[in-house]
């Protein structure tokens, strides 16, 4: 069997308590078994200038016989806000754009810049927007009309009457949330992104759509230069369960220092 010298192993919180823990403290005792030293640490991307809060178990091993020890990341302190991945992006309504390149509507920000999601070269693919029910439109732009009166979340039970049709309420409290513009960081993209996109409404109340592939690519700070293979659900998917590569390339720079070290 194959035995790397240092492996990374990066979940979701929930893999320390599945099954009352058993599955993970089953994984740290299997890797244990192998010869390896095992550490681990919760890091969040948004400490590697992902613009986006996400929150993820990285496990470090290496074979026991190397004195190395967990690398130490630093935050990267900045004052970018979510907007920067999205103004300049072309307007779409429900339905509207298609897998060709578009032309993009101003100059990259520059965080997009800093950052490399962007450059002069780049071209705008995988840009269009999901069909959304009229129902689905009115509740988009009810939850962007609170956020940029009062600057707060709507929950379910707070939605009118006719746009509830849930009957059990409480699983779908927080379920509608816009992508908000004027913070620095955005919610968790997950995988769920591909089932529905209520959870990740544009800002802009004209548009009343949930994000493109490549508006949730840019949160999860892909380049823009990335295509997403396959249909476009199984895209959603893909950039759901992703690692956000600022923060892979930061940890595999650590690694390739580990190595070195050896």
């Amino acid at each position: 069997s194959f035995k790397p010298d240092i492996f990374v192993f990066e979940n979701v919180l929930g893999i320390k308590t599945a099954r009352n823990g058993e599955i993970y403290h089953d994984f740290l005792a299997r890797a244990g078994k192998l010869g390896y030293t095992i550490r681990e640490k919760i890091l969040d991307a948004a400490d590697f200038f992902v613009l986006q809060r996400r929150k993820r178990v990285i496990v470090i091993g290496w074979k026991a016989e190397y004195d190395l020890e967990y690398p130490s990341f630093t935050p990267i302190e900045h004052n970018y806000t979510v907007s920067s991945l999205l103004e300049d992006l072309p307007s779409l309504k429900p339905g509207e754009g298609n897998e060709s390149p578009q032309e993009y509507i101003r100059p990259p920000a520059r965080y997009l810049e800093e950052s490399g999601l962007r450059s002069e070269k780049d071209i705008l693919i995988q840009h269009s927007a999901r069909r959304h029910n009229e129902r689905d439109r009115e509740i988009y732009k009810y939850v962007i009309s609170v956020w940029n009166n009062e600057h707060r979340r709507v929950k379910y039970d707070e939605l009118p009457e006719r746009l509830k049709t849930h009957r059990n309420r409480e699983s779908f409290e927080d379920r509608f949330k816009v992508v908000a513009p004027d913070l620095k960081y955005a919610q968790t993209i997950t995988a769920h992104i591909s089932k529905d996109g209520h959870y990740y409404i544009h800002p802009d109340i004209a548009q009343a759509r949930s994000i493109t592939v490549r508006e949730a690519a840019r949160i999860q700070s892909f380049p823009d230069n990335f295509k997403f293979e396959g249909p476009r659900t199984s895209q959603y998917t893909q950039v759901g369960n992703a690692v956000p590569p600022l923060m892979a390339e930061r940890i595999a720079v650590e690694i390739e220092k580990m190595l070195g070290a050896i």
